[in-house]
């Protein structure tokens, strides 16, 4: 019976990997029979191309990458963007504005480094622990950078939601942004902070399934997407199977054909048999 997709997309955190950045040995080895078949396989995530390249090293699979939550994509292959949008800069000032006048957390994101201040206290310094690539800068710093994301964090607002309303509404710019609380990452479960990213204008994690579409020519009909949270939306509105992983955010869930078991699991691994291995 011929199989009904010809690729998959996949978040990392909460999905394919789990709160120790690894993948289930039963979904990596289910991946790359996949891959042998002539599956298309890619991951589709909020992280930056640094956070990215050891999963995609342990994959052992050379799909370009969608990263950024759509901004920018990497190709493993030869370690370098391939696509990238950056930010206006009226959209980057006021952005950092926004964080420094406030007392927010505040870091630029570009290729190959991420800038930020000084950590206040061992709330900020945990959230910083795991970026790869971090510089601690001066404040001027921030600005003088070709930008593919700026991330704020707060302690002050009600919502992720809050937060980012109340930058857009400051920035004025055409921009994209993703919002969530920190400990929905599996190794930030403790954290108070909320978390606005602010991108250049994109469709998201949806730009996995243009790409999907330019370079393999596979309609979004024809492509699996599974998620957890908010930022994953784009991508599971648009392929023809969404699938949410167990205890995904409400919007992913709603979004969702199917729900699945949660990443510490081998969930993935036996979706990947169902769809893609079984004769």
């Amino acid at each position: 019976m011929p199989r009904a997709y010809d690729a998959i997309l996949l978040d990392l955190d909460g999905t394919l990997v789990d709160a120790s950045d690894r993948i289930h040995p039963r979904t990596l080895e289910s991946l790359r029979a996949a891959a042998e078949r002539g599956v298309r396989v890619l991951v589709a995530t909020g992280r930056s191309e640094l956070a990215t390249a050891p999963v995609l090293d342990a994959l052992a699979i050379d799909e370009p990458a969608i990263v950024y939550n759509g901004a920018a994509v990497w190709d493993p292959r030869s370690r370098r963007l391939v696509e990238e949008r950056t930010l206006s800069r009226r959209s980057l000032e006021r952005t950092i504005a926004f964080g420094l006048e406030r007392g927010y957390m505040t870091v630029t994101m570009c290729a190959g480094a991420k800038y930020a201040l000084e950590p206040r206290g061992e709330l900020e310094r945990m959230a910083l622990r795991d970026m790869r690539g971090l510089r601690l800068v001066a404040p001027a710093d921030l600005l003088a950078q070709r930008a593919i994301r700026v991330t704020l964090f707060s302690t002050e607002h009600a919502s992720s939601l809050e937060l980012a309303q109340e930058l857009e509404q400051h920035v004025a710019q055409p921009i994209y942004l993703t919002h969530f609380p920190l400990s929905a990452l599996p190794q930030h479960r403790e954290s108070t902070l909320l978390v606005c990213d602010v991108h250049p204008p994109c469709r998201g994690k949806a730009e996995a399934l243009r790409l999907v579409e330019e370079r393999y020519q596979i309609p979004p009909a024809r492509v699996v997407a599974v998620g957890d949270a908010t930022n994953d939306v784009p991508m599971l509105e648009a392929a023809g199977l969404a699938i949410a992983m167990e205890g995904s955010m409400p919007e992913a869930l709603a979004h969702a054909d199917r729900v699945i078991g949660g990443c510490e699991s081998d969930a993935i691994g036996e979706l990947v048999e169902e769809l893609f291995l079984r004769e």
